[in-house]
Order: structure tokens, then C-alpha cells, then sequence
């Protein structure tokens, strides 16, 4: 526990003021402004799709600041009573999120919009909505360019595709930022184009279609995010090219002969835990034991035993000190796996 306590308070620690927690405060603040005027188009203009997207913007707004909660909290070190520490609250609060996206944003759109087409009422001039909109599309794709440009980083450190890296969700903050962005952008021009066939043709019908079309753009967005959180949440292995390595790292130690029942998983915010039952090859060990030892004394504490207590009390005292060495070189290897693999969190290595 010392040795965990000390080296965690010795790391560095990060937060939002590291890339994904720039991401979010930026797209907060976005979001935030993007309500306020949407609300307003809304007032004035009682637009069922403007509607949507108010609730889009609030809801987008909401999550990201609960994501940002997340990463504060991410960041804080290990101690007794969570002694792997506190990455995994970032799954966590994107997994809110995502539930906050699904039950609001997609349910009252889509609930909006049906009664809409049930209820069709007139609706008012829809050109100051469509200029919001408008304004709303240049933040939100600034936003989505920032999210886009932090995540394609996260990738490449990572050695995986773009793809790949959003399926897993390596960094779940930021690729929620960029989902919820990417369905904003594309919820502004789904909501612009129903508004102006809606103007187009003097009916209320399109704009509240937009309202269920948007809806269920949201839920498609967050039905990936609750299920890309929810298999990291569940305890999900790292690639098998990562795992490889590592394993390949500890095996050609001269003191290992292999390696067994490796488990490497992911923690969350590119942190990983590292667990394999290690096979030590004893003479190794012991021949690294001896090369410490002046072997002309030993051999003369030998020739002095003359008792069955001398020659107990003689190994008692030689095997405690060569367990003490098996415990320094375990030491040893996994120091040299967390420097060849810096994401390695923890390292468990258990005798076989």
C-alpha cells in the first residue's frame, strides 16, 4: 500500500485542464450559448424541430457538464477505500450521459413532434429560427471539429484506427463530445430543412416530422454511447497486439520461463491492469543468489555445520534471503514492464 501511495502521489496529476477536459469546457460553453438562442427562436416562433433542438442544445449541455464532473473526478489519486483509483468515473458519467440523451433529448423530441402531426397548429414566421439555426450549425461544427481533431490525437498515440478508437471508447468524455456534436450538426440541418419545406408549403406537418426525425437521431446516438460505456464499465480486455507485447516484455527475462493466465484490462482514460502468474526458473534465481555471495566462505559455513539445529538454523537463513531476492527481481521485472509500457497502472505478477 506505501509503495502504491507513494508512487500515485508522485504522478502527475490531470483534469480538465488536460485535452478531453478542454474539449468539454468548450463545448459547454457552446452548448450553453446555443440554448439560450434556441429557446428564444422557440418562444417566438413555436416550431415543434426548433423545439427539439432546444432540448438537444439543454440536454447537451447538461451531459457535458456532468462529463466534466467525470474527468474532475477521474483524476483524483487511489486511496484505500478505491485502490485502483478513480479513472473508471469517466464510463460512468458518459454512460449518464448517454441515458440523459436517450430519456430526454430522444423521448420528448420524438413525444413532441407525434403530437405535432396529431395536433397540427400554425405556426409563425420561421426566418429568425432558421438564422439561429444557422448561427447554431458554425458553433456546433466548431465544436465537432475540436472533439474530432482531440479524438483522431487519441488514436494515433494508440496505435488504432479513428474507427476503432470511437467503437471502444479509448477517451468516452470526448467521444460522447463528439457524438452529441455530430448529432448536433446533423439534428440543425434536419430541423432547417424540415423548417423550410414547412415554410415552403404552409404547413405544419414537415416541422413536426423533424421533431421525430431528430428524436430518433438521438437515440441512435445514445444507444451507442450507453453500450460502448457499459462493455468498458463490464471489464473489457485491451487488444490482443497490446497484451502480446506486454507478455513478450516479461518473457525474455532470463528469469522467467513463461507466462500464464495473462489478463490485461482496460481501466479507462488510457490506463491499463496487467495481471499474469509468472514461472521463475529457480536456478536462474538462485545463481543470481550466489553471484552475490563470496562462495569460499559459504563453503567454509558449511564445512562448520555440525548439528541438525546448525544446518536448520544455515537454511533457514539462505532460503529467507533468496525469497527476499524472487521478491526484489519481481520488483525488478515490473518496474521495467510499467517503463516499456507506460499505460500499465498496475501490475500484479503472481509466483506459478
Amino acid at each position: 500500500m506505501r509503495k502504491e501511495e507513494s508512487r500515485e502521489s508522485s504522478k502527475p496529476r490531470s483534469g480538465l485542464p488536460e485535452d478531453s477536459g478542454r474539449v468539454v469546457v468548450t463545448a459547454i460553453v457552446i452548448n450553453s450559448l446555443n440554448f439560450v438562442f434556441k429557446l428564444g427562436a422557440w418562444l417566438y416562433s413555436g416550431s415543434h424541430s426548433m423545439f427539439s433542438e432546444c432540448l438537444h442544445s439543454l440536454a447537451d449541455t447538461v451531459n457535458q457538464l456532468i462529463l466534466a464532473f467525470g474527468i474532475y473526478k477521474s483524476s483524483q489519486s487511489a486511496n484505500i477505500a478505491h485502490p485502483y483509483g478513480y479513472s473508471n468515473m469517466r464510463y460512468v458519467t458518459s454512460l449518464i450521459s448517454g441515458v440523459g440523451i436517450f430519456c430526454v433529448g430522444a423521448g420528448l423530441s420524438v413525444y413532441h413532434g407525434i403530437t405535432g402531426l396529431y395536433n397540427p397548429e400554425p405556426i409563425e414566421s420561421l426566418n429568425l429560427a432558421l438564422m439561429i439555426l444557422c448561427g447554431s450549425f458554425v458553433s456546433e461544427g466548431g465544436t465537432l471539429l475540436v472533439a474530432y481533431n482531440s479524438v483522431k490525437k487519441g488514436a494515433a498515440k494508440s496505435g488504432m484506427t479513428l474507427l476503432n478508437y470511437i467503437r471502444r471508447g479509448s477517451d468516452p468524455t470526448v467521444n460522447v463530445v463528439l457524438l452529441e456534436d455530430l448529432a448536433a450538426v446533423l439534428g440543425v440541418s434536419i430541423a432547417a430543412g424540415c423548417m423550410a419545406l414547412s415554410t415552403y408549403l404552409n404547413s405544419p406537418i414537415p416541422d413536426a416530422l423533424g421533431s421525430v426525425l431528430i428524436g430518433g437521431l438521438l437515440g441512435g446516438v445514445a444507444s451507442f454511447i450507453i453500450y460502448t460505456n457499459t462493455a468498458a464499465l463490464v471489464g473489457r480486455s485491451i487488444v490482443q497486439t497490446a497484451i502480446d507485447d506486454m507478455n513478450q516484455s516479461i518473457e525474455s527475462d532470463v528469469m522467467v520461463r513463461a507466462v500464464h493466465d495473462v489478463k490485461g484490462i482496460d481501466m479507462g482514460s488510457g490506463l491499463v491492469r496487467y495481471k499474469a502468474e509468472v514461472d521463475f526458473d529457480g536456478r536462474e534465481l538462485t545463481r543470481s543468489y550466489l553471484e552475490k555471495q563470496d562462495l569460499e566462505l559459504l563453503l567454509e559455513e558449511v564445512h562448520r555445520l555440525k548439528t541438525i539445529d546448525e544446518f536448520e538454523f544455515f537454511m533457514l537463513k539462505h532460503g529467507e534471503n533468496i525469497v527476499d531476492t524472487l521478491g526484489a527481481e519481481i520488483d525488478r521485472i515490473e518496474k521495467e514492464l510499467k517503463r516499456r509500457h507506460p499505460e500499465i497502472r498496475h501490475c500484479d505478477l503472481e509466483l506459478l
